[in-house]
């Protein structure tokens, strides 16, 4: 007795493959075949795409925030004055709370600020600033900060001192500072702070120029419009902090995990000290942007399967119209089996072509997507990406295997699945029925 053939046997695939490019004429679908491919292409290409920008946007905005901000805030619980009832928030000892933090493993920088909000003025222009007292030193440990590709002027300069000459000491601002104050390197601006001196009839405004040094851009709209460093002494002079800091900024190797460091953190700093952590900051966004991604790969993931139902509609078409095809192969001693092989090739067939096609577009979209995205704003006529409402200066992307991956296995199974259902409907077809009226 012969044995039965092997499942997809060579044969399985040459019927299969006749019937995927039979011309209509022949009694094929190949229209409906194209429309599944193409519908299956796109569905794939949408998913991986906006899986990428996804991705490239998150990291993109952790990024900034990680390499322009503290990735813990240390402050004090603060103390009320019995005088005058105001509570007094600044570090008195901040040099020796800032070396016991240094001691916690995990802890790679610690930086004393002086912290304030002011005034800053250039001829006719004006805009609210935010200005950070810091060392050079712990400047340059600022990643977005000192990046001498995206800045303007050399971050040395910072620390020059007070010029003998002109009595200035040296600023740097963000960019969108320098654009609100139409400003560039060594212009002069004041800044103006309501808090200034004290006298006997009261406080008085206090008003200094400087110089500006250095203009760096964080990538962060929000940052480099507002934002202004001044050398550290100075600030303590500036905000009448003489002796004393704001906060400690402080920097671990794993910012992920730095809620787990919150305790030994605060354990260091003192008894009335607290912390704050960047996830405090930024986290109800980032809680935001994970819903979002999780509702927008649901949505996709239906337009997956409304692309992968067009194999559905193609192979029940097919089927009907090769059933005197099936018929034969039937009497011809061909297996149900066989059969429903024949058509499940034919429709995961078409699902894989799609797929591939989809991460081909999906992945060079990914790639290009900043020449693609200039292209779209030219044609737009530009202000396409408006950096004042999304944070971020461009559209990023960022190919993840993970997400290249689970959108091949979303396509290729929901495409598997919806042909098992016509392929099965072939296989069951009568002979006899099939051929009555041959």
């Amino acid at each position: 007795m012969a044995s039965s053939p092997a499942p997809f046997a060579p044969f399985e695939w040459m019927i299969a493959w006749r019937y995927l490019r039979a011309k209509r004429a022949e009694g094929g679908v190949s229209v409906m075949t194209w429309i599944s491919l193409i519908g299956i292409t796109l569905a794939v290409f949408a998913l991986i795409a906006t899986l990428a920008v996804r991705s490239g946007f998150r990291a993109e905005f952790v990024d900034t925030i990680l390499g322009s901000n503290a990735h813990v805030t240390v402050y004090n619980a603060g103390e009320t004055d019995a005088q005058t009832g105001q509570v007094d928030r600044t570090l008195k000892d901040y040099e020796a709370m800032a070396a016991r933090v240094r001691e916690v493993p995990g802890v790679t920088r610690v930086a004393p600020l002086v912290k304030g909000q002011v005034m800053a003025n250039a001829r006719d222009r004006n805009a609210g600033v935010q200005v950070f007292g810091i060392t050079l030193e712990n400047l340059k440990t600022i990643p977005r900060i000192a990046n001498a590709e995206t800045a303007r002027g050399a971050i040395d300069d910072f620390g020059r001192g007070k010029d003998v000459e002109t009595g200035l000491w040296p600023i740097a601002i963000g960019s969108g500072v320098a654009q609100d104050l139409n400003v560039g390197l060594g212009d002069r601006i004041k800044l103006i702070s309501p808090n200034g001196v004290k006298t006997a009839f009261g406080t008085s405004p206090r008003i200094n120029a400087y110089e500006v040094a250095y203009i760096f851009s964080a990538g962060r709209y929000d940052i480099d419009k507002v934002r202004v460093y001044l050398p550290f002494a100075e600030a303590q002079s500036y905000f009448n902090r003489e002796g004393r800091a704001d906060e400690l900024e402080v920097m671990v190797e794993d910012p992920e995990a730095v809620d787990d460091l919150a305790l030994s953190l605060l354990r260091a700093a003192g008894d009335r000290a607290l912390v704050w952590t960047w996830q405090d900051a930024s986290g109800g966004f980032l809680r935001a942007l994970e819903v979002e991604d999780n509702v927008m790969f649901i949505i996709l993931s239906i337009l997956v399967l409304i692309a992968a139902m067009n194999i559905t509609s193609g192979l029940i078409m097919l089927v009907k119209n090769k059933g005197r095809d099936i018929g034969i192969l039937r009497t011809m001693g061909l297996t149900e089996g066989s059969v429903l092989r024949v058509f499940f090739i034919c429709g995961a067939f078409t699902g894989l072509i799609g797929t591939l096609m989809g991460v081909i577009l999906g992945c060079l979209f990914a790639i290009y997507i900043d020449p693609i995205f200039s292209f779209v704003n030219v044609m737009m006529g530009g202000q396409v990406w408006d950096p004042s409402i999304r944070g971020i200066y461009h559209l990023p992307a960022k190919l993840q295997f993970g997400d290249v991956a689970s959108a091949v296995a979303l396509s290729l199974g929901l495409s598997f699945v919806v042909t098992i259902f016509p392929a099965r409907r072939a296989a069951r077809l009568n002979p006899v029925e099939a051929l009555r009226y041959e």
